[in-house]
């Protein structure tokens, strides 16, 4: 499900079925044009493997709005901020947060989540809508979603 209203309002009726909630962790920066391309590719990137998973996993987990963060920012306090979108969160019944990104500078804070990091080692070019990427893609969709359903099993 995705944070859209058709889905929120289906969520509503069904959230006992929907016990994971994803969110994607996407770095925004303009202040170095060497990498603006580089991010932009890597943010589309993610949208498309995000949305993906979610088809794969559908009917049990709910996307959130990206969490977008300046890449240069301090992560304690982003590490504060995404913990108060758990908390808001724990309200439902989510039983599993994954948090999904390219960028590596999670890794060192990742005790500190109230969640799963997943971080992905990033796409750095290429035609996102070629056979090739497509299929790198969903290379990557099938073990990220086989990973998210070891820890469903782990619950049952």
């Amino acid at each position: 499900m995705q944070w859209v209203k058709k889905d929120l309002e289906q969520y509503i009726q069904a959230k006992e079925y929907v016990d994971t909630i994803i969110v994607p962790l996407i770095p925004f920066h303009l202040s170095h044009d060497t990498e603006l391309a580089k991010s932009g590719f890597q943010g589309e990137a993610l949208s498309i493997f995000i949305n993906e998973i979610e088809k794969d996993l559908a009917g049990r987990v709910m996307l959130t709005p990206n969490y977008t963060y300046l890449k240069k920012s301090d992560k304690q306090q982003e590490v504060t901020r995404l913990n108060e979108w758990v908390e808001d969160m724990s309200s439902q019944p989510f039983n599993h947060t994954f948090f999904i990104t390219f960028d590596s500078t999670w890794k060192k804070h990742e005790a500190l989540l109230n969640g799963t990091l997943l971080w992905l080692p990033g796409i750095q070019s290429g035609d996102l809508y070629s056979k090739e990427m497509h299929s790198v893609i969903q290379d990557q969709v099938t073990q990220i979603s086989e990973l998210i359903r070891s820890y469903w099993e782990t619950m049952e």
